[in-house]
C-alpha cells in the first residue's frame, strides 16, 4: 500500500453537526433536492472527517478484529454502495472503477459468503480511494441537481436509491466509528470535532419504574414520509402486560459489581452461546475496560480516559444477558432484557418525542459529544436515556412483521439476519443519526458483536416468546426453493438436477476439479455438482437466495412455505439428508458476487454453469466474452436461458438477441455462436430442457430454456 496522501490528512476539518433527518415530503422538486444534496455533502463530510482519526498506514490496511475487513474497506464501501445501487434504478447505466467496486462491494457479518481472506485482497492506496470518493461526491451531487426528479421520493422511486445510500453512510458512520475504538490505540489519535464528553463521576443508584400495562402497534406503512429500513414496514400488534423497568441504563459501577462479584467465571450465569464467546474471548471484564497499576479506565473511541463509572457500561448482548442472571439471582426478582414490545412501552410511558429545539435532550445526533455521557444527564420522563447515549440490548431476535416485503435494489438488508442469531438494539446511540435515531428503527447484530451499545433491565413476569421467524416466507425464495428442493411437477423432471447431470455428461472424462454454478440461486445444482466435482462454488448476486444454500451447507434444515391460495400456506422443510447429497457439503462454496464484475479469485474452473443467466444480467455480452478467463482449457461452459428479455432487467440497447438486425431475425443463440466464437467451439446441437415453478398449489409456469454447451478451445 502507498504512503498516506498528505493532503488527505492536512485538509481542513469537517463539521460533523448533521441535518437530523430528511422529511420526504417537499413543496417543489428544487426544494427536495436542495435538502438532499445538504443531506448528501453534510453526510459524506462527516464520514470523511471521522476517518480523520487514522494515524498511518497500518491503521487503515490492519484489521481491528478478525470478524471485519479493515478501515480501509469501509472507506470504500459506503461510497460504492451508491454506484451499485444507483445501477440497480438505471439513474446511472456505467460503473466508475469496476474494480474497486468488486472489492468494495459487501460488507461482513460473519456470513459464511463474505470473503475475508485477505489473500483476495490487494488493498488501494488511501489516495486512490479518496480520488474514487471525490469521484463518487460528484456523481451523487450531479444527478441531484440535474437528474429528472418526480415528486414523491417513496419507496418506489429511482431517488430512493440516493437517499439509501445517504442512510446507509450514516449506519457506517457509526459502525466504522466502533472499528476505530476497537483499533490499536497508537494507530488512532484524537480529533477536536470528535469531543469525549469531560463529565465522569460516581455511579448513581439505580432503581425500577413501574410501566404499566399497553398496547404497542408497531409498522411504517408504505407512503411513511420518512425514510425507512424494509423491517420497519408492515404492521405488529401486541398487548403487553404491566412490567417494571431500570430508570437507568445499566452503568459502568453497576456492572462493576457483577465483574467483582466474578461473574465472568460463573457459568450459571451464561447460557451455551455466551459461554463459547466467553471462552474463545477470555473475556474476564467488558471489552472497553483496561486495567492498569493506575486502575480501570476506558477507551474511548480515540483515547483512554479515567473509567467515568457514572456513563453507561458497553457490552454485547451475551454479556448483558449473563448481568440480568446475576441479577436475578442477586436479587430474587426475574430481572431479564427487555423485549422490543416493552422497549416500545419504556418509550410511551417516558413521554419523550423529537423536539426542533437544538441541541437534542438526549445523547443523540452529535450534538453533544463523541461519547457516552452520564447515564442520568438526560431525564425523560421517570426514566433517563430512553434513547440516545447508548443502544439498548433487547432479547427480541429481529423478524419480518407483517406485510413485509424487500426493497427490490437491497435484499440483503434484513433477510440475512432472519436467522435467530441477531437480536434488536433500539435507541440509538451518541452517534446515531437520520433512521438510526427514529424510534421506528430496527437495526439487529449478532449477540457477540459490539456497538455502541449497553443496556437497561426489566423485571417481568411474563416469559419472553420469541417471534416466529423461522419459516422463510419471500414469495421469490420460497418458489426457488420449491423449485429446487420441493415436490417434481406435471412430470417435468427437476431442472437443477437435470442440468447437473447434462453437464457431466458433456465434460465426460475431462477433469472434475473445480466447477462454478453461476447464478446458483437457492443452489440445488451446487450440490448436485458437488456428487462428481472436487470443489463446487455456487456464485449469486442475491444474498437470501444464497444464504439457503449456506444454510443447508451447514447441516441445518430449511423451512418455507409455499402458498396453496391466498393467504393459506403450505409448511415445507429440506435438508441434504433427504436428497441423499449430505456428502456433497464439504465441497461446496457458496458466495455473493456480480456475473458481470466478479472478483479476481473466481478462476481455474473445469465447469462454468450459467443457468437462466444471461437475460437478467445488465451487460451480458461483456459476461459472454470475458467468461473464458475463468475457464481452463478444454473446460465446459453451459449456459441455458428462456431468452426473456426484458428492459426492467437489461437495457434494451444490451440485449443479446430478440430483435432484427441488417432486416433480419437476430436470436439470442446467433449472439452466442458470434460471442464465444474466439475462444469457444460448441458441444452437439442445442436442446430445449423444461423446468416448471409453482406459484400456489393451482398455478405453474411451464418454461423451456434452451441449453448449449461450448468447450474452450483458445
Amino acid at each position: 500500500m502507498n504512503r498516506v496522501d498528505a493532503t488527505l490528512l492536512n485538509t481542513p476539518p469537517a463539521l460533523v453537526s448533521l441535518p437530523r433527518r430528511l422529511a420526504l415530503p417537499a413543496s417543489s422538486p428544487q426544494d427536495f433536492r436542495q435538502r438532499l444534496r445538504d443531506y448528501f455533502v453534510q453526510t459524506f463530510d462527516a464520514y470523511e472527517s471521522l476517518f480523520r482519526s487514522l494515524a498511518g498506514d497500518a491503521a487503515w490496511v490492519q484489521r481491528p478484529i478478525t470478524l471485519r475487513h479493515p478501515l480501509i474497506f469501509y472507506y470504500g464501501h459506503t461510497a460504492t454502495f451508491f454506484v451499485n445501487k444507483l445501477l440497480l434504478t438505471r439513474l446511472i447505466t456505467e460503473r466508475i472503477d469496476p474494480q474497486l467496486e468488486s472489492i468494495f462491494a459487501v460488507g461482513v457479518d460473519e456470513m459464511s459468503w463474505d470473503d475475508l481472506n485477505e489473500a483476495h485482497y490487494d488493498w488501494p492506496s488511501v489516495a486512490r480511494v479518496q480520488a474514487y470518493r471525490d469521484q463518487v461526491r460528484a456523481l451523487v451531487t450531479g444527478l441531484i441537481d440535474s437528474a429528472p426528479l418526480s415528486l414523491p421520493v417513496n419507496w418506489e422511486n429511482p431517488w430512493w436509491a440516493i437517499v439509501m445510500g445517504v442512510e446507509h453512510e450514516r449506519i457506517h458512520l457509526e459502525t466504522s466509528s466502533v472499528l476505530i475504538r476497537q483499533q490499536r490505540l497508537d494507530w488512532v489519535r484524537p480529533q477536536p470535532d470528535w469531543p469525549v464528553c469531560p463529565d465522569g463521576g460516581a455511579a448513581p443508584a439505580n432503581t425500577l419504574v413501574d410501566v404499566p400495562a399497553g398496547p404497542v402497534a408497531l409498522g411504517k406503512p408504505f407512503d411513511s414520509p420518512r425514510y425507512g429500513w424494509d423491517n420497519e414496514y408492515g404492521r405488529h400488534t401486541a398487548e403487553v402486560p404491566a412490567f417494571r423497568a431500570s430508570r437507568l441504563l445499566v452503568s459502568n459501577g453497576e456492572f462493576l459489581e457483577f465483574v467483582t462479584a466474578g461473574g465472568y467465571a460463573h457459568d450459571a450465569f451464561w447460557d451455551d452461546e455466551g459461554r463459547r464467546w466467553r471462552d474463545f474471548a477470555q473475556a474476564l471484564h467488558p471489552t472497553f475496560w483496561v486495567q492498569g497499576a493506575g486502575g480501570w479506565r476506558l477507551r474511548a473511541m480515540t483515547q483512554e480516559v479515567p473509567m467515568p463509572w457514572n456513563w453507561p457500561v458497553e457490552v454485547n448482548c451475551l454479556e448483558a444477558r449473563a448481568f440480568c442472571r446475576w441479577k436475578a439471582q442477586h436479587s430474587g426478582q426475574p430481572v431479564r432484557l427487555p423485549t422490543e414490545d416493552e422497549w416500545h412501552r419504556v418509550l410511551a410511558t417516558s413521554g419523550w418525542h423529537l423536539q426542533d429545539a437544538r441541541p437534542v435532550d438526549a445523547n443523540l445526533y452529535l450534538e453533544h459529544w463523541a461519547s457516552s455521557c452520564p447515564v442520568d444527564r438526560f431525564a425523560h420522563g421517570p426514566f433517563c436515556d430512553v434513547v440516545g447515549n447508548v443502544w439498548q440490548w433487547t432479547e427480541t431476535p429481529t423478524y419480518p412483521f407483517e406485510g413485509f416485503r424487500t426493497h427490490p435494489i437491497y435484499d440483503d438488508f434484513t433477510t440475512p439476519t432472519f436467522d435467530d442469531r441477531h437480536n434488536l438494539i433500539k435507541g440509538g446511540s451518541w452517534i446515531a443519526t437520520g433512521n438510526e435515531a427514529e424510534p421506528e428503527s430496527r437495526y439487529a447484530f449478532r449477540r457477540h458483536f459490539f456497538q455502541h451499545a449497553g443496556f437497561r433491565y426489566v423485571v417481568a413476569e411474563a416469559p419472553v416468546r420469541p417471534p416466529a421467524s423461522h419459516y422463510e416466507t419471500d414469495d421469490l425464495v420460497t418458489q426457488y426453493m420449491e423449485f429446487h428442493y420441493g415436490a417434481e411437477y406435471h412430470g417435468v423432471p427437476n431442472f437443477p438436477k437435470a442440468l447437473a447431470r447434462i453437464a457431466v455428461e458433456a465434460v465426460g472424462h475431462g477433469p472434475r476439479r473445480r466447477a462454478m454454478d453461476l447464478g446458483c440461486a437457492v443452489g440445488r445444482a451446487v450440490f448436485e455438482l458437488a456428487r462428481h466435482f472436487d470443489e463446487v462454488v455456487g456464485v449469486d448476486f442475491s444474498a437470501r437466495f444464497i444464504d439457503q444454500g449456506v444454510a443447508l451447507a451447514r447441516g441445518d434444515t430449511v423451512r418455507y412455505t409455499a402458498v396453496e391460495e391466498g393467504e393459506l400456506v403450505e409448511y415445507k422443510a429440506v435438508k441434504l439428508d433427504d436428497l441423499g447429497l449430505q456428502g456433497t457439503a464439504a465441497r461446496v462454496q457458496f458466495w455473493q458476487g456480480d456475473a458481470c464484475n466478479l472478483k479476481p479469485q473466481f478462476g481455474g474452473y473445469d465447469l462454468i454453469l450459467a443457468a437462466n443467466l444471461i437475460d437478467r444480467l445488465y451487460d451480458p455480452a461483456k459476461f459472454v466474452t470475458t467468461i473464458h478467463e475463468r475457464l481452463n482449457l478444454g473446460g465446459v461452459l453451459m449456459i441455458t436461458s428462456p431468452y426473456t428479455w426484458l428492459v426492467e432487467h437489461t437495457a434494451r440497447d444490451q440485449w443479446l438477441g430478440g430483435f432484427k438486425k441488417d432486416g433480419e431475425s437476430w436470436r439470442t443463440l446467433d449472439a452466442l455462436r458470434a460471442l464465444l466464437a474466439p475462444h469457444f467451439e460448441p458441444i452437439g446441437a442445442p436442446r430445449d430442457v423444461p423446468f416448471v415453478i409453482r406459484e400456489t398449489a393451482r398455478k405453474f409456469q411451464h418454461t423451456l430454456a434452451q441449453a448449449t454447451l461450448w468447450r474452450r478451445v483458445r
